[in-house]
């Protein structure tokens, strides 16, 4: 998601080089650079350029700290979790970025942080759709990258993860619906959407490890390759089909819906290769299924992010203009459902 316009504090240099100089048992880390990422309007991203003098990881380093904005939606898992996630993806060769640290003491930085490596590469969507790139080959690592993170089976996942939910179709139906009965405003086309979802909902899922968030702008490209995946704070347990549709879905396309799968490639290029990778079908009409649901999840979560501004917690530009999108992904809506 990209990032907010609202000006945010950094961490102070001072208590983040204390903190990792007992963290990696240096002599001495003199922070160079603290620098707000682009992307995760949920979480804040800062690049810190670190110089270590001393103990296990003396040198020089460009780390990530992630941490909580000051609002949030419901449905992003603390940090704590996200970091075990990262950890457990890492771990499991799916491309994501090496965890360092955790800290969930909030007299540091006043709310729960973690520091990871940072990998090479632009994230920004609207940057990535204009690339210069080898568009089939990004999309059959694109698919490649899905198809190993659903090759993790459920249970394994849980059991390293205990936490994780499981969001099936009428999971994701109702938890949609649980929030639009929270606003005062009427929303009928979502409605509408999480009818006809409802009324073609698989009878039976597959369920494996899931992102939830697998999208261009959420990986990173360098040198024309696939570097890396990001943002893990959805990852959940549930139909692997929904990480495909999110990907496939219109409103990721950064306005280069002539390349529906993420605004870099054709579906040609994508499917066939997650099908030989996964081994499982996807079928034109659960494709469009998971589309449809893929723009409805989005326009719930761009109301939230409307919310965020309204509430005062968080004052910005940006948060309130995601929430004028809303129309848009109705209008995405009522077309893939053939209302229009």
């Amino acid at each position: 998601m990209p990032a907010t316009l609202t000006q945010s504090a950094a961490p102070s240099s001072d208590v983040v080089a204390n903190y990792l100089t007992s963290t990696c048992a240096a002599e001495c880390v003199e922070v160079n650079a603290i620098t707000l990422l682009s992307g995760g309007a949920i979480q804040q991203n800062w690049q810190i350029d670190v110089d270590i003098t001393g103990g296990p990881q003396a040198g020089k380093h460009t780390w990530v700290l992630r941490t909580d904005a000051p609002a949030t939606v419901a449905a992003s898992l603390p940090r704590e979790r996200e970091h075990a996630i990262i950890a457990f993806a890492h771990a499991h060769g799916l491309r994501a970025p090496k965890p360092l640290f955790l800290c969930n003491d909030a007299a540091i930085l006043g709310k729960p942080f973690f520091i990871m490596e940072k990998l090479p590469g632009v994230a920004a969507g609207h940057k990535v759709v204009r690339l210069p790139l080898d568009r089939g080959a990004l999309a059959r690592e694109l698919a490649q990258a899905a198809a190993r993170i659903h090759a993790i089976p459920s249970a394994k996942a849980l059991n390293a993860l205990p936490f994780l939910k499981t969001y099936h179709a009428r999971d994701v139906i109702q938890a949609c619906r649980n929030y639009l009965d929270t606003l005062d405003e009427p929303h009928p086309v979502l409605e509408w959407g999480l009818r006809w979802c409802e009324r073609r909902a698989p009878a039976e899922e597959e369920t494996t490890f899931v992102h939830r968030d697998f999208r261009t702008g959420n990986y990173l490209v360098h040198e024309g390759k696939l570097a890396g995946l990001l943002d893990w704070e959805f990852a959940a347990l549930g139909n692997p089909l929904e990480d495909i549709g999110w990907i496939c879905a219109k409103c990721w396309c950064f306005r280069h819906e002539h390349h529906i799968v993420g605004g870099v490639a054709d579906l040609n290029d994508f499917i066939p290769a997650y099908e030989a990778e996964s081994g499982r079908k996807v079928r034109e009409n659960d494709l469009r299924y998971w589309q449809v649901m893929a723009h409805i999840r989005w326009a719930i979560i761009a109301l939230q992010q409307a919310q965020r501004h309204l509430s005062g917690v968080e004052p910005s530009l940006e948060l309130a203009l995601t929430g004028k999108i809303v129309a848009e992904l109705e209008w995405d809506v009522l077309m893939l459902t053939d209302k229009l």
